[in-house]
């Protein structure tokens, strides 16, 4: 056992002391969310608890192998993202949860089969531009990329539009990183922007009306200005140094929707005021900031492209989850990563941070 913790030795401390405050912190608000007059042992904390410390051994696994392992396997890593995305099409595993047919039951719990297959999508697309880099200098080699990632993408956008963004930004960013031509950039987004009445036509009902509420945000017969006009109540009576942890009263009457997973910002933020809004993103820009030094440090494209995926994944991920609880974004489902409740969501987070710390670790000097 010691043998298997040993690669902790080289990884970035701080990355851990980020990620530590922000799963103490999570644990803390979800036990509020079902506080009762005294601390309840409820499943949402357990299940959270447990996950970290899954997330946390997968995370350690990870360092185990080089990161340079997966070149060349793009095309095996793409197979099984596929099918792993269509498995929640199989009758009597695939289960349908909030509107969307994107999880899959394992009788004991459900499994988000969208957030492993972020990791792969990352991996697949490292590879590819890796090898590609010299042809998306050009509008038709920005075109092969964004098709070889489309199937993806769009199995994603089917259920889930939240995750098929962060799909759709974090091919972007890889792809600006890569050394994308800016004129070819600028072709790019106004091939985007035509696509959008297209993208639009895939959406379901429950999407469509998302949107629709974003763009009309004082009709409040919308059920997603509903939630939002919740969350905002409830940040607004925080004020600046917020109600007391546990003594959330639009928390424990039920008004904030969603209050363990999506809206979990705003259960902060009204207990623990502007005061812990701001602790939470600090939090978060400490560990963007070592997210980008692993960028700068990386030995190569390939492993820089790594890191690169899953910063743009976190970074969208906790700008999206936070504006939306404000209404400056569309509610899409997206979580606060590490802090909303949710394993799958908390086990991914953690395996991503893995592959980062890899990059890391392989990327220093050897010492004599």
């Amino acid at each position: 056992m010691k043998k298997f913790f040993e690669p902790l030795k080289m990884a970035d401390k701080l990355i851990f002391i980020f990620v530590g405050l922000l799963g103490c912190l999570s644990l803390l608000m979800l036990e509020s969310t079902v506080y009762d007059g005294g601390f309840v042992l409820d499943r949402v904390v357990i299940v959270q608890a447990a996950s970290y410390i899954i997330g946390f051994f997968a995370m350690v696994a990870v360092l185990h192998f080089e990161y340079s392992m997966f070149v060349g396997m793009n095309k095996f890593l793409y197979i099984i993202a596929v099918v792993f995305l269509l498995s929640v099409y199989i009758p009597g595993l695939g289960v349908e949860l909030y509107s969307s047919r994107a999880w899959i039951n394992l009788g004991f719990t459900t499994l988000q089969p969208s957030e492993f297959v972020k990791i792969l999508f990352i991996l697949i697309m490292a590879d590819y531009l890796s090898v590609h880099r010299e042809d998306i200098r050009k509008f038709r080699g920005v075109l092969m990329a964004g098709l070889y990632a489309l199937p993806i993408i769009v199995i994603v956008l089917k259920e889930d539009l939240g995750s098929a963004l962060v799909y759709m930004v974090v091919w972007l960013f890889m792809v600006f990183f890569a050394g994308i031509d800016y004129k070819v950039l600028l072709k790019s987004i106004i091939a985007a922007i035509a696509a959008i009445p297209v993208v639009y036509n895939f959406l379901g009902d429950y999407q469509k009306d998302r949107i629709e509420a974003f763009l009309h945000p004082d009709n409040l017969s919308l059920p997603g200005n509903y939630q939002v006009w919740q969350s905002k109540v409830a940040i607004g009576s925080g004020g600046f140094f917020g109600k007391g942890l546990f003594n959330g009263t639009q928390k424990e009457l039920d008004f904030i929707p969603v209050q363990q997973s999506d809206f979990i910002f705003s259960v902060v933020v009204e207990e623990l005021g502007f005061i812990g809004g701001f602790l939470v993103i600090l939090l978060y820009s400490g560990l963007m900031y070592r997210f980008i030094v692993a960028i700068r440090e990386a030995l190569d494209l390939h492993g820089a492209l790594i890191v690169t995926g899953f910063t743009a994944m976190f970074l969208f991920q906790i700008f999206e989850n936070i504006a939306m609880t404000l209404g400056v974004m569309p509610v899409t489902g997206i979580t606060l990563p590490l802090l909303s409740g949710g394993g799958t969501s908390v086990i991914a987070s953690l395996m991503s941070i893995g592959f980062i710390l890899n990059v890391r670790i392989n990327s220093k000097p050897i010492r004599f």
